[in-house]
């Protein structure tokens, strides 16, 4: 059974670093393209970056280029979003997701109901 763990979040000041975790368990995802997600109370789901995972490749949101980098540890089997320079906006609830892709089709993976499994989200306050 395939489990998602996200942890890192908090609460930063503005422009200021943070770091997120994504645990993955339950089946090998050399295969898989991980992403990432944030949800703001009473809005959608919002895309912020995906990575295939065997080859490393990247796919960001414009809001999150320049700013955000997604990595992974094949070892620790997780998944990293390192942000930095962090605004108020990016207040949100941060959420890892995972499906099946290739790495010709992490740019692909962007609408929240094209991915099978979810973590259960960490909160990210951004203070002013």
């Amino acid at each position: 059974q395939v489990q998602l763990v996200e942890s890192g979040g908090g609460l930063v000041q503005t422009g200021g670093p943070l770091r997120l975790s994504c645990a993955a368990s339950g089946r090998s995802f050399s295969d898989y393209v991980m992403g990432w997600y944030r949800q703001a109370p009473g809005k959608e789901r919002e895309f912020v970056s995906t990575t295939q995972w065997s080859s490393g490749t990247t796919y960001y949101a414009d809001s999150a280029k320049g700013r955000f980098t997604i990595s992974r540890d094949n070892a620790k089997t997780t998944v990293y979003l390192q942000m930095n320079s962090l605004k108020p906006e990016d207040t949100d609830v941060y959420y890892c997701a995972a499906r099946p892709g290739t790495y010709s089709t992490v740019h692909s993976f962007t609408r929240e109901n094209e991915y099978h499994y979810w973590g259960q989200g960490t909160q990210v306050t951004v203070s002013s």
